[in-house]
């Protein structure tokens, strides 16, 4: 298993309408940078994520879980573009911030820390555990 960060602007894509979409979650789509891409590209089912609120707020709310592989994005015909589908699993107990991510200098390798503009990006495990436990949320 694998672990990602997935970013969206709440006012865009919210973690209560990503709850909302229930088990069948939705696509994550839209996505135009090619190293995003192509991590979605490398996501198998089953792999988990951080839902990120970008923007304003700047943290990361919930945990989400891929349920559907890399597959063609539906919001465009150009076949350069894919997607993976994502659902929520649960909440963070405590929202993680960019700057408590930053603060920490065990996250001083993370992605989100060193290039908080990628939209879909790595974790790697031991960030996974470390940011889980900032939030008091079972990794």
């Amino acid at each position: 298993m694998r672990y990602w960060l997935f970013k969206s602007e709440a006012d865009v894509w919210s973690w209560d309408q990503q709850v909302a979409k229930g088990e069948r979650g939705e696509e994550w789509d839209g996505v135009r940078n090619y190293q995003a891409r192509n991590n979605m590209r490398e996501m198998k089912k089953g792999d988990l994520g951080f839902f990120y609120h970008s923007r304003a707020e700047k943290e990361i709310v919930g945990i989400v879980e891929v349920v559907a592989a890399a597959h063609p994005d539906s919001t465009t015909d150009d076949p350069r573009w894919e997607c993976v589908d994502i659902k929520a699993v649960r909440p963070f107990t405590k929202p993680v911030t960019l700057a408590q991510c930053k603060q920490d200098p065990r996250l001083s390798d993370m992605v989100l820390v060193n290039n908080s503009r990628l939209s879909v990006q790595p974790v790697s495990e031991e960030e996974w555990k470390i940011v889980c436990a900032l939030g008091d949320t079972k990794p």
